[in-house]
């Protein structure tokens, strides 16, 4: 939580200027430990829904632990699901509607699967832009993941995300390029972060639509942006919330259908993501698999158990940071009730002071 800056020491006006969180009196007499209540429209599809789902709550739960963090997931009903996945949301999702009534701080909006692409056609399309829509006035803070972030960028700001020629899949390496801003305070300045996506929204779509750059990669563009406002939306591109295995799961998951036919070419590795020695292994395997192809007999088992305990994970700390001082940040400007987005004093158009 933030320094108060109780007195005129020159050091908190030092440390302002570098990013850190620092309160006037004023504003810190209006804090108190309460509850954060976040929500999280969880649009994947049924095989990722409860790996998206505990992969955003441990990011939540691993930031600061002195405010009481209630989350409360909910889906779309116009996402088709299976009858065990649907009892799943029955069950443990709560309905928009009762979401909307009781009110957020902040909410978090995950990436969904589409097919073709074209996004205003997917039948989440005006579903999604109902609850954007709503939270934009009703919510102190939204932070969209991947495909939400292309979602946002078309339907308020006019840019369709460009298809690209190959799959942006691995882990990239990035830099943040505006220290001072409190979301990437005290992160590594240069840092990495997982993709998995199709489709892309450039550096020159993200100034147009004038939003805030915070972080961006030479290889795959922007990562992490913000409204111009610096807090009311929060975009991802990349996926800091995977696992360390979350890549070597889609990859396998692309192996299998190339094995099964309904996939023509067998997958490429993730970039940047399996050591030399798993790679020599996978490679081995594809081998194999070809082999078992081309006699008609069952390929092997995927050798996952070899290769997992070997990964290394190089973005998870980052992550946890960024969501850390995000939720820091929604919790210094949010009001105690939270149906209401901001406390007294704080200026909507500028809530962190910055612009």
């Amino acid at each position: 939580m933030p320094l108060v800056a109780h007195n005129k020491l020159p050091t908190f006006e030092r440390l302002r200027g570098e990013g850190t969180s620092v309160l006037p009196p004023n504003r810190a007499s209006q804090q108190d430990i309460r509850e954060l209540h976040i929500g999280l429209l969880n649009m994947m599809p049924d095989a990722a829904l409860a790996a998206t789902e505990r992969q955003f709550f441990r990011l939540i739960g691993e930031s600061n632990p002195i405010a009481q963090f209630y989350v409360h997931p909910f889906t779309l009903p116009e996402l088709e699901r299976s009858a065990d996945a649907q009892a799943y949301v029955n069950e443990f999702y709560e309905p928009f509607d009762k979401v909307r009534e009781e009110g957020l701080d902040a909410l978090i909006v995950t990436g969904a699967n589409v097919t073709g692409p074209e996004l205003a056609r997917q039948p989440f399309w005006q579903p999604l832009i109902g609850v954007i829509d709503w939270a934009i006035d009703n919510v102190t803070s939204t932070l969209c993941s991947c495909l939400a972030t292309h979602a946002m960028l078309q339907f308020r700001y006019e840019q369709h995300r460009v298809a690209q020629p190959d799959k942006i899949w691995g882990v990239f390496p990035h830099r943040v390029v505006d220290k001072q801003h409190p979301l990437v305070n005290d992160v590594n300045t240069r840092f990495d972060v997982p993709h998995s996506r199709w489709n892309a929204i450039t550096r020159e779509q993200f100034d147009a639509a004038g939003l805030h750059v915070l972080v961006e990669s030479e290889q795959v563009d922007v990562h992490l942006a913000t409204s111009a406002d610096g807090l009311r939306v929060v975009f991802f591109q990349g996926h800091p919330e995977y696992d360390t295995i979350s890549l070597l799961k889609e990859y396998k998951r692309e192996v299998d259908l190339y094995a099964s036919g309904q996939r023509d070419d067998y997958p490429p590795f993730p970039e940047h993501y399996f050591p030399v020695r798993e790679k020599a292994l996978l490679n081995e395997y594809r081998s194999r698999v070809d082999a078992a192809l081309a006699a008609n007999r069952q390929p092997p088992e995927f050798p996952e158990r070899l290769i997992s305990p070997r990964l290394d994970n190089t973005w998870h700390d980052t992550a946890e940071a960024v969501v850390s001082n995000w939720l820091g940040v929604v919790y210094q400007v949010t009001h105690s009730d939270r149906r209401i987005p901001f406390m007294e004093g704080v200026d909507p158009d500028n809530p962190l002071g910055l612009y």
